[in-house]
């Protein structure tokens, strides 16, 4: 999937103009669509990363990332990062999003899904709880967006182990 990585810089440079739910400022993600590519390429050979993207016609409209733990002890976790487009939000993108790295989790060895959404995200909360994921704690204060401090919220998924 290294060749999709030009459009996918571009979603994300997207995503950080039209909203402020996502971490980075637009003035801050300066990688390069090379760079995205060599992550990609070392997504695929760790095995317990992914990207997954959705499209509408021929435009990226939303992505789901994870990353998989690096050492033995947390390679069966992933913290997950999602964005949609505003011209797709309400239209069941980031379900299927999360619906299919879910699938492609358990079938990977992960065993927890984790992300962190900010306190106010009110649309997003819903659908991460209707994913099946829980508040496991609170870090207050943590983000400063728009001049205001924003609390986050850690919410996981656990995944059975499988067999084998």
């Amino acid at each position: 999937m290294p060749e999709d990585a030009q459009a996918l810089l571009a979603l994300k440079r997207q995503l950080d103009m039209e909203t402020s739910f996502m971490l980075l400022n637009p003035s801050e993600r300066t990688e390069q669509a090379r760079e995205i590519a060599d992550e990609l390429r070392r997504m695929v050979r760790a095995g317990n990363s992914i990207v997954i993207l959705a499209e509408a016609g021929n435009d990226l409209v939303g992505y789901v990332e994870a990353q998989g733990g690096r050492f033995q002890r947390n390679r069966i976790t992933a913290e997950v990062v999602i964005g949609v487009l505003d011209r797709a939000a309400g239209r069941g993108v980031g379900g299927r999003l999360l619906k299919r790295l879910e699938a492609w989790a358990a079938e990977h060895g992960l065993h927890r899904l984790e992300l962190t959404v900010m306190a106010h995200n009110e649309r997003a909360l819903r659908l991460y709880s209707r994913m099946g994921f829980v508040v496991e704690g609170t870090r207050r204060e943590c983000l400063s967006v728009d001049g205001q401090l924003v609390d986050e919220l850690l919410m996981a998924k656990l995944l059975p182990l499988q067999e084998g």
